[in-house]
């Protein structure tokens, strides 16, 4: 393992992405998405993504170039088209938008199709806490969940965010897959032939499996049985049928450059408290907060993402040195 500063890892992602064929303004927010994760210590979501999005890049899976055209519907709505390109540049350019409209309207919503991976959905949603403001996004991804009951993927594993501004200190983040486990650790304990946890994942005959390899020809299992296979439909029909965007099991993979661009779709929306509580809305959060915490053992929802962070920015993070050699040899090959 390697040690890189912040810095550092945020110049290997832009300089790996542009060689590929990335315009240098799309590898800076691709950069600071994965940094971002990767500081908090969602490899899943940072370093273990350079590679494949470099790959799909090249074949144009991705188009690295593009910018997201933003059209307005209402006063208080936008779509965003992200073109076949990143996600983030498009999450981006809606989440600006709906700020603006969100300052008169009170609430607003933003809809972003032809879209592709969006990463932890933390970082989104704590950069508009950050503002003031809340938000609730969701998202929709490959097929990787069964319907309840059945044994091939028909949903994703459908992200859900929620982002909360706080009186002081850092805004309050929940992000969390609707799978029992993000689909991304299981790709990663396959990739180190490790074995997974009973009750992530069963096998393609609809078997449990501690088999990382055996859980990708299956499926994840939703979080909450039944009741979280209702809520992966929910996402989907937001995420997907309400912004004219591929289902799950319509898209193609985020994690390789096989087939045409998955064109899956993002929801969100951005909410002024003091529309609807006023300047009290702050004091009230911490009180609800201040009596959870009154329980011994408890934590807020990112505490320990949030540890995790502070030692990055100071110490860095660990990349394999085997992730570094792969990629500086693409750099070096321009």
């Amino acid at each position: 393992m390697t040690i890189l500063s912040l810095e550092n890892f945020h110049q290997m992602v832009v300089d790996v992405l542009v060689q590929s064929g990335t315009s240098p303004k799309n590898a800076n927010s691709v950069a600071d998405a994965l940094s971002a994760a990767e500081a908090d210590g969602l490899s899943s979501h940072g370093s273990s993504r350079i590679l494949s999005y470099a790959e799909q890049v090249k074949v144009r899976k991705i188009d690295g170039i593009v910018d997201p055209e933003v059209s307005d519907l209402t006063a208080a709505a936008c779509v965003v088209d992200a073109r076949s390109g990143f996600a983030y540049p498009a999450i981006e350019a809606g989440i600006e938008r709906a700020l603006e409209k969100v300052k008169q309207t009170g609430i607003a919503a933003v809809t972003i199709k032809n879209s592709h991976h969006s990463g932890a959905l933390g970082y989104h949603v704590e950069k508009i806490a950050n503002r003031g403001y809340v938000s609730l996004f969701f998202s929709n991804s490959p097929a990787g969940i069964a319907p309840w009951g059945g044994t091939k993927a028909v949903f994703g594993t459908n992200p859900v965010g929620f982002g909360c501004p706080r009186k002081n200190g850092d805004p309050l983040v929940v992000d969390l897959s609707l799978a029992t486990i993000a689909r991304g650790k299981i790709v990663q304990a396959a990739a180190k032939d490790e074995a997974i946890p009973e009750g992530w994942a069963i096998d393609e005959n609809g078997h449990p499996t501690t088999d990382a390899k055996a859980a990708m020809k299956g499926t994840n299992l939703p979080m909450g049985g039944a009741k979280g296979a209702a809520l992966v439909l929910v996402v989907e029909l937001l995420a997907a049928a309400l912004t004219g965007s591929q289902f799950g099991f319509e898209a193609s993979s985020f994690l390789n450059a096989e087939g045409e661009p998955p064109h899956i779709g993002q929801f969100f929306m951005i909410i002024d408290p003091k529309t609807f509580a006023g300047d009290g809305f702050v004091d009230r959060v911490e009180m609800l907060l201040a009596a959870m915490l009154d329980q011994p053992g408890t934590r807020l929802p990112g505490a320990r993402r949030l540890d995790i962070r502070k030692r990055s920015k100071t110490d860095g993070v660990e990349i394999a040195d085997t992730l570094i050699e792969k990629i500086n040899q693409r750099i070096d090959a321009r």
